[in-house]
């Protein structure tokens, strides 16, 4: 077996996104897998990327939208910018609660916080937003101060994550942190999914981002005609 790891996450969804990585993943001979979190939200496809996820048997986190979904909550815990923001996403959480079965609800309410896992002699602890909470937001341009900080208090060697939609890696005090970005919503302007790939290398892990492509158009059109906001359609064309 490969010592290659796949880690997949903020699918939101999007189940054209998830097969397209999930194939690009097979294709490159990579059989361990782990999917950071956020399966609904925002995208049509709930129930269908909760059942693939649950079919191959991928190890799954939940994200700060699938904790509250599977617990028939009202809040996601989003963070908005302005109130027409929060109006978009409580139009999200509302269609997601009512578009969303009963049996899918309760695997995302069965899921746990975190996982840890080794790539070579590395160990890698996996989260949605941050090790100390599920919806804490890790940009890149955040001040070192915070990373040295989680650095600290991080009992493995590299931390992955998502929740931003924007991939990014970088080493803090001594620990390698791995954003994947996002396989069914990016927001860094690229369209095509991203997932992270990592592998071991002499003392450390070498961390590369994929993209791939799928019918991001397609999968907009349905979001158009599902009661979902048409907003939601142009975010995932232009990837904002």
């Amino acid at each position: 077996m490969s010592d290659r790891v796949a880690v997949i996450t903020d699918i939101h969804a999007n189940l054209p996104a998830l097969e397209a990585a999930l194939a690009r993943i097979d294709e490159l001979g990579i059989e361990r897998v782990y999917c950071g979190g956020d399966l609904v939200g925002y995208g049509p496809h709930p129930d269908e990327v909760c059942a693939l996820l649950a079919e191959r048997g991928i190890p799954t986190i939940h994200g700060n939208y699938d904790h509250a979904i599977g617990r028939d909550h009202e809040d996601c815990g989003c963070a908005y910018v302005t109130p027409h923001d929060r109006e978009l996403g409580q139009r999200s959480v509302a269609w997601t609660l009512e578009h969303t079965s009963r049996r899918s609800k309760d695997y995302l309410r069965e899921l746990p916080f975190d996982l840890r896992f080794d790539v070579g002699a590395r160990a890698v602890h996996l989260v949605h937003g941050s090790p100390r909470k599920v919806n804490e937001y890790l940009f890149e341009d955040k001040p070192a101060r915070l990373y040295e900080r989680l650095a600290r208090a991080e009992s493995a060697d590299v931390l992955v994550f998502g929740h931003t939609h924007k991939p990014w890696v970088r080493e803090h005090g001594g620990v390698l942190f791995v954003n994947c970005g996002s396989v069914g919503k990016p927001k860094d302007g690229d369209p095509r999914g991203a997932f992270a790939i990592l592998r071991p290398a002499e003392g450390t892990v070498d961390v590369t981002i994929e993209r791939v492509p799928y019918d991001a158009e397609s999968v907009a059109a349905e979001v158009r005609v599902s009661g979902l906001p048409a907003e939601f359609a142009d975010k995932l064309v232009l990837a904002a």
